[in-house]
């Protein structure tokens, strides 16, 4: 069998690898536009930030050592330009040699990932305006940084990659400014937790454009569509990317959003597969099409796509649920499934709780906070989405969640988890524990929540706002228009609480306002909710709005 793979890096690399494993004598060959087929695209931002010193260990494998070790035959700078599924051909334009030859195939493997948005704005190829997706970008990012003496630099786009690269040139010293089309960063997450982000990124002195475009750039400016100018020296697009599906439209393949899948991975031609960023999937979670820029499920597509070439559609592809992680100078944030502002969009019905907890037992030292929301179905339970910001910890939580979600868990399970417990590592109850403990009182409507941008709607002739924190916390800052009555001097003010009004609690992060509900319901009061995530998340988000 003669397999061609159309694009290296984490799809197609893998793939052939996992090919030869399985097939000794098969005869494979990567076609790869560029001049580097294995390396570490997620290590990028942090080579441009002296992180990672060493460029040489971005490679995971030369083009000659893959050779070598898979017997494999291995065409750098050699591009694609046609596929024929009807005569199952590859045209191929060999760049150095300017030679354009075809190659036949028995099995294809198309691996040519996504490509950087760049709307046609003014401005957008002057040589100041660079992006970030391979190694060519990334040597030219470095060595303008270098030799030009960049004083400030403007990253339109804040995304994960965006982020990254906004931190690691800020710390060379550089002043750096975010500019983000939406309301927040990171469009994966919820605001609740995309605010904490942002106040964590403000306060290490980066300033944010949200809810501002670009209109256009000139020689040293960034100009807004508000008509704001940006001094800048330098500026970086990371304002995403999507399926490069030039070469599997003119083959006539079936795309939507990327190349249409089944659930062996194989296109709309038998004789054709496709992995990584360029396809699209059916999301395990709403049904509904899906793409992911991700390289874990990107290696993992290659290996099943591997095993179907070698011995037949056996193997099927799951889908994913878009896990991502983020270093954030000294925070981590991250997420797993799907954010409730999506769920919405997709109709979806579903609940959101919010709790704070903390990295490990409060009394050991170096403890520090973590915010966790959740969604779940509101008829079982089940696990729909997760995120998590914080400090020590956010990564094996994040895990935790990811894993319950893709098994289809239920916020049960949560309660159940049994996490390795010492003092410096978790708590008693950790944090998912409590999360799941939280979403199983509102779930037997145990506990009736509103939510921070509830209050808004607040009529204090019709409603009664009560905040049970100390006094001390309430002079310290409070929601206006609030009564403040501590939580343990509850029972005995009952009186001055009014029984023909709806009640709204709130404290610090939930714990005693749930306390609080559950007292009043049992002394004559009926309609009783509690703010979810406390005046914690009020104040994050009603700065960050």
């Amino acid at each position: 069998m003669k397999y061609l793979i159309i694009g290296a890096v984490a799809g197609g690399a893998s793939t052939a690898a996992r090919l030869r494993r399985l097939d000794e004598h098969a005869e494979i060959i990567i076609f790869e536009k560029g001049a580097y087929i294995s390396y570490a695209n997620c290590g990028l931002p942090y080579y441009i930030g002296d992180v990672i010193k060493d460029r040489n260990k971005l490679f995971v494998q030369t083009a000659a050592s893959f050779t070598k070790r898979f017997n494999i035959d291995v065409r750098v700078n050699s591009i694609v330009t046609s596929i024929d599924p009807a005569r199952q051909t590859l045209t191929v334009f060999h760049h150095p040699s300017g030679n354009t030859y075809e190659e036949t195939y028995d099995k294809l493997v198309i691996s040519v990932g996504a490509e950087p948005i760049r709307p046609p704005l003014p401005g957008i190829n002057n040589e100041n305006v660079f992006t970030l997706r391979n190694v060519v970008d990334t040597d030219m990012i470095k060595s303008h940084i270098t030799k030009a003496n960049i004083r400030k630099v403007v990253i339109v786009g804040a995304g994960f990659i965006g982020l990254e690269m906004a931190e690691n040139i800020h710390g060379l010293g550089i002043e750096v400014e975010i500019v983000e089309r939406g309301p927040q960063i990171l469009a994966p997450l919820d605001f609740p937790i995309a605010a904490i982000i942002q106040q964590h990124i403000r306060k290490k002195g980066i300033t944010m454009h949200l809810n501002a475009a670009v209109a256009a750039f000139n020689r040293n400016e960034v100009v807004l569509d508000n008509r704001d100018v940006i001094e800048t020296d330098m500026v970086i697009l990371s304002i995403g990317v999507k399926p490069d599906l030039h070469l599997a439209t003119e083959a006539g393949l079936e795309t939507n959003k990327g190349i249409i899948v089944n659930e062996y991975l194989q296109t709309s031609d038998p004789n054709i597969y496709a992995v990584g960023d360029v396809i699209e999937f059916d999301n395990p979670l709403t049904g509904n099409a899906s793409v992911t820029t991700l390289a874990g499920p990107a290696n993992k597509q290659g290996r099943i796509v591997a095993h179907n070439l070698a011995f037949g559609n056996t193997q099927k592809y799951n889908g994913s649920i878009n896990t991502a992680i983020l270093k954030v100078f000294d925070m981590t944030v991250g997420t797993a499934g799907i954010a409730s502002k999506h769920l919405k969009a997709a109709e979806t019905e579903h609940i959101v709780s919010t709790t704070h907890g903390v990295s490990h037992a409060s009394y050991y030292p170096g403890s520090k906070q973590m915010t966790i929301q959740i969604s779940f179905t509101p008829t079982d339970g089940r696990l729909l989405g997760a995120q998590i910001a914080g400090y020590d910890g956010v990564d094996k939580r994040l895990d935790i969640f990811s894993t319950l979600i893709q098994q289809g868990k239920t916020i049960y399970d949560l309660i159940e988890f049994e996490q390795a417990y010492a003092p410096p590592f978790s708590s008693a109850k950790d944090p998912i524990n409590i999360a799941g403990m939280v979403a199983e009182n509102i779930l037997l409507k145990r506990l009736q929540v509103i939510y921070w941008d509830d209050l808004e709607n607040l009529d204090f002739y019709e409603d009664a706002l009560i905040d049970v924190r100390t006094p001390d916390e309430y002079e310290m800052g409070h929601v206006k228009g609030s009564l403040n009555i501590p939580l343990d001097e509850l029972r005995g003010r009952l009186s001055e609480i009014p029984k023909d009004k709806d009640i709204y609690i709130y404290c610090e992060a939930g714990l005693r306002g749930y306390l609080a509900q559950r007292i009043l319901l049992q002394s004559g009061f009926s309609r009783v909710w509690n703010m979810s995530g406390g005046f914690r998340t009020w104040k994050i988000c009603m700065k960050e709005s």
